[in-house]
């Protein structure tokens, strides 16, 4: 039994999937994953909540009809927070996690390395590293003294919602309010003198050697190095109704529920705020850098730093502004202040200075993109508002021509870099202004088509090949999705009809070529309400929203799937498209299979045709041209050129509960249910994989 569901990723595209009830969720998050071709990420329902990836489809609550989001997080990077020695720790798409650097510093996880699964957040100290897990749980590694083993502790580390790490120690929250804390002693690790105190905790920051914990009823418990604010008996009686609490490397600074701010810790770090009392009233927020505090005043007219044994100043700030609340996926939180004259990009810089992340795009509370150029006055940003810094993954796009060897990448902030043969592509300084907000690139063998965030699109590369739009620029209005052949273009507009440009050798103008193509006036004028476009290297097949299929190509030629009369009764409500290098292969909402095209590239399938029942997916082909469908039970069924991997013979037995796909030149890659990887193929291209078999189980899969 099956269920279908719409997935969708945050640009915007979406795709129908087909579900057994029994898949487990991982093998859904990974065909999502081929089908959109994109990187690690994890499926969240309709409420944004992350389906556990080890439940069935069944367990997980997905109904028929669900809109399910891929989230392809973008890689979280977290560095040691000793300068002089360095470690990382970077949590992918997938929730595992990659480390490098100084291995006494936390630079080699291998210890733990089965047990980094579906991790959350990482905090770092300067010895050692912590991750939170999606089951709450904790998982350490490092120099063992200094917060890297965490064994003593262990059996408490359950239902953590965040941890704090100070130079040497870590301190984590639980979900009842409590702490748990371990590492170096002098460093915070030691709670046992307040440990009866610290009950509904909400929030810990730390200096380089102490804690400070926000409680529920507004008061705050500290530990640690008295000298760098772990002892805050000297102001305790003032520290009531706190709001917030930030830390520069040996002070603390608090701010209250009146405005005020209370300071205590190491003076010459931020712990002495007396010279600057007085102004400090009406504090909406405080930034700390290492051995000072800054604090914004709700009028806006100054921002006051307060470090003693340095001169106090007070820096003009814009007298209009409005204060927002801006947030990460990860659940991560900042308030900002924003001046009503400011621009959305120079905005969007400050929040990715304030979380240290990559480029991204401001998004209001109802999920629309903030235009960069615009002023925030001129947007509808109000004070109070929630804005989210979606940090997107870079999306890169190559020539479809090896030898042609140009790049495109879209940037998180919808920028376009590109390098490589400047004839093809590599050079796109003639429209580089323009290159803003980009959604989708798509390349031909030499030309790149971007869309924007306005519907439009820019081309640029070899004019031959596509890389020159100006004959049907004014119609390039509102356009959903592009694809490319080898020389072409086709865009589908939001009308759902159909644009193409480029090379009429490869299906570009259909128009100019009409007197050599049987009944082209007729598919010209069947091109609306078009759902998918899929492109050969010579030819298009479309999917109109009756579920037909209309092809074209230079002068219909068969051998390049630009003419599929031939099996146009079989093309009704067809589900999905593939397409090799000459030929088209189509999953008919009956789970059959039709097929058009080159037959040693897969475009004749009648050898397997008894076999090819009860269809799932046709996975995307091998680089020659071989095709492979999973079928409903698990198995797998292979078609095209036999010697280059179109027979699957002599593993057909071992292909039960496949769950993915991947393919390379000549050779073919399974996930199997219970995580095991079997291949078949040219051993050169990756068909034997006899020697990396025992690592490759429960992994993920891709093929390079």
């Amino acid at each position: 039994m099956s269920l279908t569901v719409e997935v969708g990723i945050l640009s915007g595209r979406t795709a129908t999937v087909q579900a057994g009830l029994d898949e487990e969720v991982n093998g859904l998050t990974r065909r999502a994953q081929t089908v959109f071709g994109v990187g690690k990420g994890r499926l969240l329902d309709s409420s944004r909540n992350v389906l556990d990836a080890r439940l069935s489809i069944r367990e997980a609550g997905v109904q028929t009809g669900d809109s399910l989001t891929l989230h392809i997080n973008q890689i979280q990077l977290q560095g040691s927070r000793d300068p002089d020695r360095s470690a990382f720790a970077a949590i992918l798409g997938d929730g595992s996690v990659v480390t490098w650097g100084d291995a006494d510093y936390g630079g080699d996880s291998s210890a733990v390395q089965d047990q980094l699964t579906n991790v959350q957040q990482i905090q770092a100290s300067h010895f050692a590293f912590a991750a939170i897990l999606g089951d709450g749980s904790v998982v350490t590694w490092g120099h063992a003294p200094y917060g890297g083993d965490s064994t003593a502790v262990q059996d408490q580390l359950t239902n953590v919602q965040h941890i704090q790490a100070s130079q040497l120690a870590f301190a984590a929250i639980l979900g009842d309010g409590s702490v748990v804390t371990w590492g170096d002693a002098d460093n915070g690790c030691d709670s046992s003198a307040v440990q009866d105190q610290l009950t509904n905790v909400q929030q810990i920051q730390s200096t380089g050697e102490a804690f400070a914990a926000i409680l529920g009823d507004g008061s705050v418990v500290t530990w640690g190095d008295a000298d760098y604010g772990g002892d805050s008996t000297a102001v305790q009686a003032q520290l009531k109704n706190v709001q917030q609490i930030q830390a520069s490397n040996g002070a603390f600074a608090a701010i209250l529920g009146d405005g005020s701010v209370v300071a205590w810790g190491h003076a010459p770090s931020g712990g002495d705020s007396s010279a600057v009392q007085d102004q400090l009233t009406n504090v909406q927020q405080i930034q700390p850098s290492h051995g000072a505090f800054a604090a914004i005043l709700a009028d806006a007219q100054a921002v006051y730093k307060f470090k003693p044994n340095y001169a106090q100043d007070a820096a003009p700030a814009l007298k209009m502004s409005v204060t927002v609340e801006v947030g990460l996926l990860s659940g991560r939180t900042a308030a900002l202040q924003v001046a009503l004259d400011e621009e959305v990009d120079e905005l969007t810089s400050r929040i990715q200075t304030v979380f240290g992340v990559g480029k991204g795009r401001p998004l209001d509370s109802s999920g629309h993109v903030l235009d960069a150029r615009l002023q925030i006055k001129q947007t509808k940003v109000r004070t109070g508002e929630s804005l989210t810094l979606h940090i997107n993954q870079i999306q890169l796009q190559g020539s479809r021509d090896p030898d042609a060897g140009a790049f495109a990448a879209i940037l998180g902030d919808g920028s376009v870099v590109t390098w490589g043969h400047a004839v093809w592509g590599g050079d796109s300084s003639a429209v580089q202004d323009e290159l803003k907000n980009v959604q989708q690139t798509q390349a031909s063998s030499g030309a790149f088509a971007a869309i924007l965030g306005d519907g439009s699109v820019l081309a640029w590369g070899d004019a031959n090949f596509g890389g020159d739009n100006s004959a049907v620029q004014d119609q390039l209005t509102n356009v959903q999705q592009i694809q490319a052949s080898n020389g072409v273009f086709a865009a589908i507009l939001g009308d759902r009809s159909v644009v193409t440009w480029g090379s009429f050798l490869f299906g570009g103008d259909s128009s100019a070529v009409k007197d050599q193509l049987k009944n082209v006036q007729q598919i010209q004028d069947q091109l609306k309400n078009v759902q998918q476009i899929k492109p050969s290297e010579g030819a298009f097949a479309a999917i109109l929203g009756d579920g037909s299929v209309v092809t074209w190509g230079p002068w219909g030629d068969a051998d390049s799937g630009g003419d599929a009369s031939a099996v146009q009764d079989q093309l009704t409500n067809v589900q999905q498209v593939q397409a090799s290098r000459s030929a088209f292969a189509a999953s008919v909402d009956d789970e059959t299979v039709a097929t058009c095209g080159d037959a040693r590239a897969g475009g004749n399938s009648s050898a397997v045709k008894d076999q090819l029942k009860d269809v799932k997916q046709i996975q995307p082909p091998a680089a020659n041209g071989v095709f492979a469908a999973i079928l409903g039970d698990g198995s797998v069924v292979t078609w095209g050129h036999a010697f280059l991997c179109g027979d699957s013979n002599a593993v057909r037995d071992q292909l039960k509960n496949v769950q993915q796909i991947q393919s390379t030149g000549e050779a073919f890659a399974a996930i199997l249910g219970d995580g095991s990887v079997l291949t078949w193929g040219d051993a050169n291209f990756g068909g034997d994989n006899r020697a990396v078999q025992a690592q490759l189980k429960g992994g993920c899969l891709n093929s390079g």
